[in-house]
């Protein structure tokens, strides 16, 4: 194998998926990993250990590599405490520092630097559609959260490469992430919409996002992208929709928001909130989505096994 990336927080959600994707197109992945016991060393996946908090990286991890994929982030679906909110920002910010120091030591062929980011970054409408020219920023915890992690991305073109900052919406997995925890009440038959239930819900397929990923690697482009698929759900819509595919009515009515505020405090602006967000300058570009209407992608998603 001749090409080779390396990917930060290549073992969570999307870096899996995008490792599988790199593997089938004949592209050799280095990733960095705080546990030692996750370091592997075949010949087309070999993982480094680093620890961000103590400024701890091997740097090996950079030889032969011409691009960077920077997944690396702490969850944002667990409780907004003081020190937990340091903790989100930290991982992003600190992360990134790490590798742009190292970096400016080495000599290394890295050409391109392409980021996570968060649609979060433009404030929650339900009648607005947001592109990537569109300038107005919220002042939520979460755009802060996104507005550091894309200046610590911006950075690394002062080292001569190009930047990509993908701005993701929700992301939906079998395993992992929202459609989990979405489909958990419905399962147990207490499933609603959350507030007003008209909030927007710009989704994205696992399977879309890491083709984004591989696609802007691919065709090497620079600049900021939103990954999210072309037609964004009502939460009240997305709710019924994954009822009626596990077979599970709605009965109860719409969760009020007060109520979100008291069980989930300032994290319930990731329920309660939305943003509408258009997907079209990545398929002006040649992406292609797999998933572009969310009965589709539920529908892949929550087939019973035997029906695949």
């Amino acid at each position: 194998m001749s090409e080779k990336i390396l990917i930060t927080g290549a073992t969570g959600l999307i870096g899996s998926e995008l490792v599988k994707l790199c593997h089938e197109n004949g592209v050799a992945v280095n990733y960095f990993t705080t546990s030692k016991e996750k370091i592997e060393n075949r010949s087309n996946y070999q993982g480094f250990y680093w620890n961000p908090k103590k400024g701890e990286i091997d740097i090996k991890a950079f030889e032969g590599v011409s691009s960077i994929i920077n997944l690396v982030g702490a969850s944002i679906s667990k409780r907004w405490t003081d020190s937990y909110k340091k903790t989100i920002i930290d991982s992003r910010v600190k992360s990134m520092e790490l590798i742009y120091d190292s970096l400016q030591k080495i000599d290394h062929n890295i050409g391109h630097f392409i980021s996570a980011s968060g649609v979060n970054i433009y404030p929650s409408s339900k009648t607005k559609l947001y592109t990537e020219e569109n300038d107005t920023k919220d002042d939520s915890f979460l755009a802060k959260v996104v507005r550091a992690w894309e200046a610590g991305a911006a950075k690394f073109k002062e080292l001569g490469m190009d930047v990509s900052k993908v701005r993701t919406g929700m992301v939906l997995a079998k395993e992992d992430g929202a459609l989990p925890k979405l489909l958990q009440p419905i399962k147990l038959g207490l499933g609603s919409p959350l507030g007003s239930g008209e909030q927007w819900q710009s989704w994205i397929h696992i399977q879309d996002i890491a083709g984004i990923y591989f696609f802007l690697y691919k065709n090497n482009l620079e600049g900021i992208y939103n990954a999210v698929a072309p037609n964004p759900v009502q939460n009240k819509k997305l709710v019924k929709l994954i009822a009626t595919q596990i077979d599970n009515p709605l009965w109860l009515p719409n969760v009020p928001e007060f109520v979100l505020n008291l069980v989930l405090g300032e994290m319930a602006t990731l329920v309660v909130e939305g943003q509408l967000v258009s997907s079209k300058k990545i398929e002006k570009l040649g992406y292609t989505f797999k998933y572009y209407n969310i009965e589709s992608a539920l529908q892949d998603l929550l087939q019973k096994k035997g029906e695949a």
